[in-house]
């Protein structure tokens, strides 16, 4: 007897700007996905990560980095290709607060395409989307990091990553489901590798519940692992999102194919593609090109595994980084922040004591903990005055 089976396809970062955006907003799904399409239609549950809001007028909210958005005509190109399930839960969702959230989930709703980890409120957001699929109970969890984007309980937002929100759901509605897929926006973009924390948080994840764990948000393609019986993806690529003059590692990336069996038994496949250079739309990798891309995939994966590895290739990527955060820590404007790319305003201008100070308000949890709310005071406050 062959066994109850569901098959789930999970693409990631989906923003359909510059050269992709009038295919989104005709429907040509067969021009943005090419042989990509086959596999996205035949699945069970096809999911992507929406990274911009579908809005018909602009409302920009205040944030640091760039605000994203398009016309909701754009949500033509997703209905047609049949993906059937968005993820929300990321820091681009809220761009245009929550006029460009409520229209996103307006317009999902009205094409008849589901959504998650984003809602009115917070109780909304951090709902787990569960869909019966041939006898099996799939579901599905979306959280990210805590950006501009976030919900609460009286605004509309994203799903952020609380370790023990995250437990309490789950066990609100584990008998609800069989298996369990979390979607986490976060980790480090333009980096192929976990850092050592965000290790550490999807084997908790895993270890509370959840049977694979997908980490988006990255902009490149990084690698995985099979912890617990659980598959760890740590890092797709963008699917669809045409960006200039970024590094080549931006215009590739992976399906994932996930085919459950029964309540917990899952196999994964990974489908390697190019996407938006140099030209438009999304296709798989040629044999050669594909192989090269499995070959260094399995390098970054084996890698993985060891935790020193890891740890040290962390510690010299935020050495390349040190000065430049410095200066955003201190506040320095543009002209400091590029005096100081070899930290000599920071070496020079700084005593260490002070320096020790910040270190402590910042390492300290208790501190750390007035520190957030000071900004978010003060955040909110400025933004309502301004």
């Amino acid at each position: 007897m062959v066994a109850d089976k569901a098959t789930i396809i999970i693409g990631g970062d989906v923003c359909p700007i510059g050269c992709n955006k009038e295919l989104f907003k005709r429907g040509d799904a067969l021009t943005i996905f090419k042989d990509l399409l086959i596999d996205i239609q035949t699945a069970d549950l096809s999911i992507v990560n929406l990274e911009c809001p579908l809005i018909n007028q602009t409302s920009p909210i205040y944030k640091y980095g760039p605000i994203l958005g398009v016309e909701s005509e754009c949500v033509r190109g997703i209905k047609n290709s049949k993906i059937t399930l968005l993820n929300l839960a990321n820091n681009h969702i809220f761009d245009h607060g929550t006029k460009g959230l409520k229209s996103t989930l307006d317009v999902c709703n009205e094409m008849g395409i589901d959504t998650v980890g984003a809602g009115e409120d917070i109780e909304k957001a951090r709902r787990i989307y569960i869909k019966l699929i041939n006898g099996i109970r799939v579901a599905v969890l979306g959280a990210c990091e805590h950006e501009f984007s976030i919900a609460t309980t009286k605004s509309y937002g994203a799903n952020p990553l609380d370790l023990i929100d995250y437990v309490n759901t789950v066990n609100a509605n584990k008998k609800l489901f069989d298996y369990l897929i979390v979607l986490f926006h976060g980790g480090n973009e333009n980096y192929p590798y976990p850092n050592p924390e965000l290790k550490k948080v999807c084997h908790f994840l895993v270890d509370m519940g959840a049977n694979a764990v997908i980490v988006q948000h990255t902009h490149c393609p990084g690698g995985y692992e099979i912890y617990n019986n659980s598959y760890i993806i740590y890092g797709q690529g963008n699917l669809i999102f045409d960006w200039p003059n970024r590094d080549e590692t931006w215009y590739h990336g992976f399906l994932v194919k996930l085919i459950i069996y029964g309540k917990r038994r899952s196999e994964i496949e990974l489908i390697p593609y190019t996407q938006s250079k140099p030209e438009v739309g999304a296709r798989r990798l040629y044999k050669a090109d594909e192989q090269n891309f499995f070959n260094a995939l399995k390098h970054r994966s084996d890698n993985i595994l060891d935790d020193e590895f890891i740890e040290n290739n962390w510690t010299k990527f935020c050495e390349e980084k040190k000065n430049f955060y410095l200066s955003k820590l201190l506040g320095h404007n543009p002209l400091i922040t590029t005096l100081n790319k070899k930290g000599h305003i920071v070496r020079y201008l700084y005593f260490k004591r002070s320096l020790a100070a910040l270190y402590n308000v910042y390492h300290t949890e208790s501190h750390r903990q007035i520190l957030k709310t000071i900004f978010k005071e003060f955040y909110e406050k400025w933004c309502r005055d301004n």
